[in-house]
């Protein structure tokens, strides 16, 4: 075992850990040449496309130093936080870990989470600053960062360019000497913990293990302490780019297991593998059931593939045992399923992997989290969907998930970044200055509130400067409300949301807006509702028709008809939304006329095909003057000119403006016309500045 070095790459997500972990495979000939491509062990698509590792990836490495063969068992971990229930497990089964952090970034949050990961399992960590050869690195500024968070010295840090393969050799070397080899008795009952499964299509599941004492042989009969479940042995291996199958593996080794497993639910993160004769065998530390964190409702778009859908949801299992599921029913949408995710990004990606592995077509209901209710009878129960939760008569209180939440930023955005926990009823616990223009911040916030768009959020206001991580630590007690969503007085199950009761009015007023212009006119009115109970808190209106509201203006004669409005002094409105040019469109206004106008409105018109004409206001009363004797008006776009009886009045139009609307673009349109510049740009930039392109 001296021999024998367990490690793991740990890092916030793109600071280069899958480019790494591809320069130790070449440099200790792991791959061949025809083998060699970027993220080796990235083998989803997805992965490759979106430049990040969902997976924990292991492999076996052989290198010779001073004469000796070492065997160097490398586990990939992915950096971000939805995934971090990997990391911890895959970091259990090593005695040291390489802690990677960007030169040209820095310290970030999730490097900070990991790192105490680390420190807590008691593995050695060796610090390496990666990306040294980029023109933006900050070389002695973040190595004094690293020197401040983990207390070694400069001379400790490795630099390396994992994209160039600068500093691989020294790594390697520092791998070896400075991480212990693994401790254990290989004579003694066999003891192995689980980090890991894969499943394959033709052999069932691949359990990946480390072993801790003891050994395990091919023949041997086995069983899972945690589930009780008993298998034979059929296949053993070691975990090279290949697998490689053999006889035993012993203690402080790392390889793959097959036994015939079918059902993911058998294979627990964290268990402990041990022959079935031993009853006494001390369980490994650290096991724990994998906990979701966001629940949503997922229903086919066709009620007809429900079960297809259950078959893809089993197959997904298979590979991603941190998905969980089970049937729900919605009077909506049917029949489907309502899913656990560990975050946000990990719903995102088994929506894409159903729609490209298994073409299925899904809706997807609001996210939400898991909240206690204290009931009057004394039972407490979770509470995954609005649909679950019981009369308010019945509820003694309701309890939701808090997390402790760490952001680091550049000192210039902490006003926007507190600013924006305390909206979303954070509290902020500690602030601590990094370095002169880094700052670290700690919120305690509610789950609930981070689901939606609080990373976008995030990044938008710290122009993508802010890193972030979470842990959650347990449950609060507040002040949560249901709200329903009535079309003509119908509750629409799929739209309800618990929600804080402070945020009621606001969130309701939003979604009646939304759905105000998502839903199509009908040959009767209908009815947006937001309610709390009995109690309507907001509500907008889709109309059958405009002309059944005779009373209104622009129904009645001679108005109905007309095409042009002549208006007030700076006319229009000052939001930033488009509802003032949306409502004129209604009414079939294609031109408006006026002295002045509001900018954000006049600017809106041109968007939605509307000709805001600014002119002197001596012509607007004369033109109002001319249409109060019921005479026609004709506008010409083209020439740019208004004619009124035996009169002309031109008016001015910046020439772009003009442009789009007679072509009828917009802001897309725009966009597609410079496609050919933007994709010769792009093929420039790749060799250029790689680095902007390439996301490992």
């Amino acid at each position: 075992m001296k021999n024998i070095r367990n490690f793991c790459i740990i890092a916030h997500i793109d600071h280069g850990k899958s480019t790494l972990a591809d320069r130790l495979l070449e440099f200790t000939g792991s791959v061949s040449e025809r083998e060699k491509k970027d993220q080796l062990l990235d083998d989803m698509d997805l992965e490759r496309e979106r430049g990040i590792t969902i997976k924990s990836h292991a492999i076996k490495m052989d290198y010779h130093y001073n004469e000796m063969l070492y065997s160097l068992n490398l586990i990939d971990t992915p950096g971000h936080v939805d995934f971090s229930y990997e990391v911890s497990r895959s970091i259990a089964s090593c005695e040291g870990a390489i802690l990677v952090v960007d030169a040209s970034q820095g310290i970030q949050a999730q490097t900070i989470s990991n790192l105490y990961l680390a420190l807590e399992q008691g593995l050695e960590v060796i610090p390496v600053l990666n990306k040294i050869d980029l023109p933006g690195a900050m070389i002695e500024e973040v190595s004094d960062q690293i020197v401040d968070l983990i207390g070694c010295s400069v001379d400790d840090i490795l630099e390396v360019s994992a994209k160039d393969g600068i500093g691989i050799d020294l790594l390697l070397e520092t791998i070896i000497n400075k991480i212990p080899s693994p401790k254990g008795d290989s004579s003694g009952d066999l003891q192995a913990m689980i980090f890991d499964s894969v499943f394959n299509s033709f052999r069932g599941i691949e359990v990946l293990f480390r072993v801790f004492n003891g050994k395990i042989r091919k023949g041997d009969k086995v069983k899972f302490v945690n589930t009780g479940k008993e298998y034979d042995v059929d296949e053993i291996g070691i975990l090279k780019f290949d697998k490689a199958s053999c006889e035993e593996i012993s203690a402080g080794n790392v390889g793959y297991l097959i036994s015939g497993i079918k059902n993911a639910k058998e294979v627990k993160v964290g268990d402990t593998i041990t022959h079935t004769q031993n009853n006494d065998i001390e369980v490994i530390k650290g096991f724990e059931d994998v906990k979701p964190m966001v629940f949503a409702g997922i229903y086919p778009v066709d009620s007809s593939d429900y079960e297809d859908l259950r078959n893809s949801l089993e197959k997904l299992q298979l590979n991603d045992a941190s998905l969980v599921w089970e049937p729900e029913t919605s009077a909506a949408l049917g029949f489907g399923f309502r899913c656990g995710f560990l975050g946000m990004l990990h719903m995102d990606i088994i929506q894409e992997r159903l729609d490209r592995e298994f073409d299925m077509s899904v809706i997807t209901t609001v996210p939400s989290v898991e909240f206690l209710c204290h009931k009057t009878n004394k039972d407490v129960i979770s509470i995954y969907a609005p649909s679950e939760m019981p009369e308010p008569n019945e509820i003694i209180r309701i309890e939701e998930p808090m997390i402790s939440a760490q952001i680091i930023t550049k000192s210039e955005y902490i006003g926007g970044i507190i600013k924006l926990c305390i909206d979303r009823r954070g509290s902020l616990i500690n602030q601590i200055y990094l370095s002169k223009d880094r700052v670290e911040l700690s919120f305690v916030l509610p789950l609930a509130e981070i689901v939606f768009d609080f990373y976008d959020r995030l990044k938008t206001i710290s122009r993508g400067y802010a890193s972030f991580d979470y842990q959650p630590i347990g449950y609060k007690q507040s002040n949560l409300v249901k709200m329903d969503i009535l079309l003509n007085g119908d509750q629409v199950d799929a739209l309800s949301a618990l929600i804080h009761r402070d945020n009621a009015h606001s969130i309701g007023k939003k979604i009646c807006v939304k759905l105000r212009q998502l839903i199509p006119r009908q040959q009767f009115d209908i009815a947006i509702q937001a309610a709390i109970g009995s109690k309507i808190i907001s509500s907008s209106f889709v109309w059958s028709d405009f002309s059944s509201k005779k009373d209104f203006t622009l129904n009645k004669e001679p108005y109905n008809k007309s095409k042009i409005l002549l208006a007030g002094k700076n006319f229009g409105c000052g939001s930033s939304r488009e509802h003032a040019p949306w409502a004129l469109s209604d009414f079939g206004i294609k031109c408006v006329i006026s002295a002045s106008f509001a900018d954000i409105f006049y600017n809106n018109c041109f968007k939605n095909g509307i000709l805001p004409i600014k002119i002197d206001d001596k012509i607007v009363i004369e033109l109002a003057e001319y249409s109060n004797r019921k005479e026609e008006i004709e506008i010409s776009l083209e020439k740019q000119e208004i004619k009124y009886g035996n009169k002309v009045a031109n008016f001015e139009l910046d020439p772009f403006k003009k442009k789009c609307l007679m072509e009828g673009l917009d802001d897309i349109a725009l966009s597609m016309e410079k496609i050919s510049s933007i994709d010769d740009y792009e093929k420039k930039l790749q060799f250029t500045k790689p680095w902007v392109l390439n996301n490992g």
